[in-house]
């Protein structure tokens, strides 16, 4: 695929586009799945003022988002942080995870297990390498998914009540990471409603009902329910991109 993600953010002063190419390797490859070029131009006059890799961008930008709908979403006192997938994602949201929050125990699964050993012996800290997705959910009060699955990987029968899932994999209408019994039987919350009902399978195929956006829950117009069983279904939005890019540039040109 080849995704064009244009956005304007007039309180940022900031015009971008991200290029994104996504494809699926069938074979293991030291190529990325996805690989993205942001283009900043001046909102004043159409100028191209800069050209950013976007691949780095979107990495943090969409663990930041994630570590935001942790935040207000996660269990009080969580100890337990499992990861499902071992790729770029799975390095972005492990390093500002555990630079946010105050985790007893990481756990990795993946499914070649090598990329799990290769991801827990090259991070900073201490993670435990689990041979099946079930044991490394088990108990575990926040999950991340951020695999290349088609079909579900993860359960609501494996899932603690209460646990947070940050389901950042998935991203075309006929994908899953989610069984419909954990869909169903958590508090859903999207970055964009529109979105998510046109290109997350996790939530079109379960028919799971949409409680809010996590800007309502910035807002305070929506609750956060974090003692329920929660779901956060990351897309992305161009917006974000818009806002990292302006960021890397303001403090560039500053430094110049």
């Amino acid at each position: 695929y080849l995704g064009v993600m244009p956005a304007y953010s007039a309180a940022d002063d900031a015009l971008t586009t991200k290029l994104v190419t996504f494809y699926e390797h069938l074979k293991d490859s030291s190529v990325p799945s996805h690989q993205a070029t942001v283009l900043l131009f001046d909102p004043s006059n159409g100028t191209l003022k800069a050209v950013l890799d976007g691949s780095v961008i979107t990495a943090k930008r969409t663990a930041a988002v994630s570590a935001i709908a942790t935040k207000l979403l996660m269990p009080p006192f969580a100890e337990v942080l499992c990861i499902l997938g071992a790729g770029v994602q799975a390095y972005s949201h492990y390093d500002i995870f555990t630079e946010l929050f105050t985790f007893k125990e990481v756990r990795i699964w993946n499914r070649t297990k090598e990329k799990a050993v290769k991801f827990a012996s090259s991070v900073g800290g201490p993670v435990r390498v689990c041979s099946s997705a079930q044991e490394a959910v088990a108990g575990a009060d926040v999950i991340v998914t951020v695999t290349m699955a088609t079909s579900p990987i993860l359960f609501g029968a494996w899932v603690k009540p209460g646990a947070h899932i940050n389901a950042v994999g998935a991203s075309r209408p006929d994908w899953r990471e989610l069984d419909d019994e954990l869909m169903k039987n958590s508090v859903l919350f999207v970055d964009s409603r529109d979105a998510a009902r046109t290109e997350s399978g996790d939530v079109i195929l379960s028919g799971a009902e949409i409680f809010a956006e996590l800007g309502e829950v910035l807002k305070g117009t929506k609750p956060a329910l974090p003692e329920k069983t929660t779901v956060f279904k990351s897309l992305g939005m161009a917006v974000e991109d818009t806002v990292a890019a302006k960021f890397v540039y303001d403090a560039w040109s500053a430094g110049n």
